[in-house]
């Protein structure tokens, strides 16, 4: 009996370590970095601090970044979710061969590197860039979207729509259409159907996707550091400048931690607000 409880146990150890290995431990090590003492003349030094804790947390400098970081990526949570709702709706109601053709163009940007990704926009949001050239076309003048908020979330959502899509998508195949066709032939409006039978069954699959396209749009760097400039910092762009430039790993890994908790708090307590309606919605 002993040796068939431990059998799962035994069989998860090799995933388990490998997690550790590549996940844990570093987080621990920026955690451990982050209370020691940094000297400007001599590095990093063997003592303990919450200095930089305290540096980030009374500065109103990394609250800018901070506050500026978390809107843009909710905005681009927000854009996701009007955008890959009725995409993934549309896309469960496609036949073959239709259905894999236009799932093969939803996936396609992640079949191509973020930094290539981020040089098209820079390309195409630059002062010469297409958009521009129309819209001196059509008499409007240039139009100064490079190196603006709006450049980044133009990209970021251009990035992140895959991963809103698929999980709404894949709530969807569990809905039976014959469910909607029923609500209708009882005299339901198609908003109602939407609302009362399909919104339900795609909740799920907003959650997912919501806290995934946060969660990465948060931590993202490229796209801030490409398209954001030097002036429009992002917190994982001041984690690169403190660590690379600055040569502070202590203060870098503080923010860093900061961030990881903030983000944290912020999806656990969406998820707890989402499914706490979507319960209610059941009952």
């Amino acid at each position: 009996m002993a040796e068939g409880r431990l059998a799962p146990a035994a069989m998860a150890l090799p995933a388990t370590i490998l997690f550790a290995g590549l996940v844990l431990t570093p987080l621990a090590l920026t955690l451990i970095l982050s209370f020691h003492v940094y000297d400007h003349a001599t590095g990093v030094q063997d003592a303990w601090t919450v200095g930089q804790y305290l540096t980030v947390l009374t500065d109103p400098y990394y609250y800018e970044i901070f506050l500026r970081t978390f809107r843009l990526s909710a905005l681009t949570t927000l854009i996701c979710i009007v955008v890959g709702a009725p995409e993934a709706y549309v896309l469960s109601r496609m036949r073959s061969p239709w259905r894999s053709i236009f799932l093969l163009v939803v996936l396609a940007p992640l079949l191509v590197s973020v930094v290539v990704r981020a040089f098209g926009w820079s390309m195409l949001l630059g002062p010469t860039g297409l958009v521009n050239e129309a819209t001196q076309a059509l008499g409007l003048g240039r139009v100064r979207l490079l190196y603006t908020e709006t450049a980044v979330v133009v990209a970021l959502v251009h990035i992140m729509l895959p991963f809103m899509v698929i999980p709404v998508w894949t709530s969807l195949q569990k809905l039976d259409p014959a469910a909607e066709q029923a609500a209708l032939s009882l005299g339901a409006s198609h908003a109602t159907v939407l609302r009362r039978v399909v919104l339900p069954q795609i909740l799920p699959g907003l959650l997912s996707g919501s806290l995934i396209v946060f969660g990465l749009a948060a931590s993202s760097f490229a796209i801030p550091g490409l398209l954001g400039g030097r002036r429009l910092k992002m917190v994982a762009t001041v984690v690169y400048d403190e660590y690379l430039n600055s040569l502070n790993w202590p203060l870098g890994a503080a923010i860093a931690v900061i961030l990881l908790v903030a983000n944290l708090a912020i999806m656990l307590g969406y998820n707890r607000i989402v499914e706490g309606r979507y319960r209610k919605t059941l009952g």
